[in-house]
């Protein structure tokens, strides 16, 4: 009796712990909130970011000062250290605005709204001028097979799925298209590619991105074209009235250049070897000012560190917000920093990536094993008041997977995503296109889900 006794007791004594921790918890993430809601810095930072340094294609001049401006941003916002890491990164430039026009039978000709793919190489200032052939996908491609490709600009008119709820797994189908077309196209003997604009919507802004070449097959010039210029040429072509396609693209890749990653740490208090990385990627494509893609998820990170440090919040494990260079043409900053990161003799346990647009948080996506698995499961209540209720097992981010085979829970901010596809890669992915209270509950959820990890740890 009495062992039973002692033993309810006990039961009631750790439930009583619990709740107690559970409400110091919501409190401190609410007066975080609080903080972020009335002083943040976020918005500003971003409007710094878009206007004064504006496309940070890497490589380019642009890059480059944003590496200094947001290194300049985490020292203010009172990171214990800041510090830059070196690595090589491609240097791929556009050129002159591109060229396009469809020539039909009747002699008459439509100007084609594209823009060149990146990494893509360029025409050559003469430019193409051949017959086009329209495909859906892969499979119609290959049913065409080289004796009507070869010579031909080959044109992928495939739309991204507007039935998927999340627009993300709509890009992902549509994605390799853009990635893969080209040389499946050269692989048949074709000469140039024009791949439909990866977006759920329709309009005259072709968005770019990166495409990859295969190191056995002939690289040719490729170009994305708008999604209304999709349609358009794609019924010009269906009636029979397409004689040739031409387009001009100066685009080229250049040797590699030096850059940075910029990291701003606070060093944690009891267990300082732990280490917690918060990051987005600070190079953006050069069409436009990146702020969806991802001056929100750099802002959004040192935001984190600005907010624990006004508010006194001493971490017990070392908290590192991370601008990571070169996440779209080639992964090199999230690469170097996992390599050095194999280097330090620390235990690298959580990795958080915000890349997915400034839009309104709708939770997260991690991918970790059982026991972390069960740890952030168990804090999903606290993040009740803030409208981020999905916790989703698979999700993290380009750059910081590569820090997965450390042992390291990868977890990614999932916002809203039905508005990020339009801008994605676009002209019109620009700072008024970000909304300050959006971007700052996105703030307030990812720091409630670094303060628990810092805490507590996995």
């Amino acid at each position: 009796m009495f062992k039973l006794a002692f033993l309810s007791l006990s039961v009631v004594a750790l439930c009583q712990f619990a709740n107690a921790q559970t409400a110091d918890d919501s409190l401190m993430i609410k007066k975080i909130s609080d903080e972020v809601f009335m002083n943040g810095q976020a918005y500003n930072n971003l409007r710094y970011l878009c206007k004064k340094v504006g496309p940070r294609l890497s490589g380019s001049a642009g890059a480059a000062l944003a590496v200094e401006q947001t290194a300049r941003m985490l020292r203010e916002a009172g990171a214990d250290t800041v510090y830059l890491q070196p690595c090589m990164v491609p240097r791929w430039v556009r050129g002159e605005k591109e060229q396009g026009k469809a020539t039909l039978s009747n002699g008459k000709f439509i100007n084609l709204n594209i823009v060149a793919l990146g990494n893509a190489v360029g025409t050559g200032t003469k430019g193409i001028n051949a017959p086009i052939v329209e495909v859906k996908n892969f499979a119609e491609l290959e049913a065409l097979g080289k004796d009507k490709v070869k010579g031909k600009i080959v044109f992928y008119n495939y739309r991204m799925d507007p039935r998927y709820i999340s627009t993300f797994r709509a890009y992902g189908e549509a994605g390799v298209y853009r990635s893969q077309g080209p040389s499946r196209a050269a692989a048949l003997g074709a000469v140039g590619v024009i791949v439909r604009t990866l977006s759920p919507v329709l309009d005259d802004n072709p968005h770019t991105g990166a495409t990859r070449y295969d190191e056995d097959k002939p690289k040719i010039p490729a170009v994305a074209i708008s999604t209304n210029g999709a349609v358009e040429l794609s019924g010009l072509i269906s009636k029979g009235l397409v004689k040739n396609v031409y387009f001009r693209t100066t685009c080229q890749m250049l040797a590699d250049v030096e850059s940075f990653n910029v990291v701003g740490e606070l060093r944690g208090s009891v267990h300082p070897e732990e280490v917690i990385t918060v990051g987005g990627h600070l190079d953006s494509w050069d069409l436009a000012e990146g702020a969806h893609d991802d001056g929100t998820g750099c802002m959004q990170s040192i935001e984190i560190i600005r907010a624990f440090k006004a508010l006194g919040i001493q971490p017990k494990r070392s908290i590192r917000a991370v601008m990571f260079m070169n996440e779209e043409n080639g992964l090199r900053g999230g690469t170097k920093y996992a390599e050095i990161a194999k280097t330090e003799n620390k235990k690298f346990i959580m990795a958080m990536e915000s890349d997915a647009g400034g839009f309104t948080p709708r939770g997260f996506g991690f991918t970790s094993n059982a026991a972390q698995k069960a740890k952030i499961l168990s804090w999903q209540p606290l993040f009740r008041p803030y409208g981020a209720l999905e916790f989703n097992e698979g999700g993290g981010g380009a750059d910081i997977g590569p820090l997965r085979p450390l042992g390291t829970a990868l977890i990614g901010l999932n916002p809203d995503s039905q508005r990020y596809m339009d801008l994605h890669h676009a002209k019109t992915d620009v700072f008024e296109a970000v909304s300050e209270r959006e971007l700052n509950l996105g703030v307030v959820v990812m720091a409630g889900m670094i303060y628990l990890v810092s805490q507590y740890g996995f």
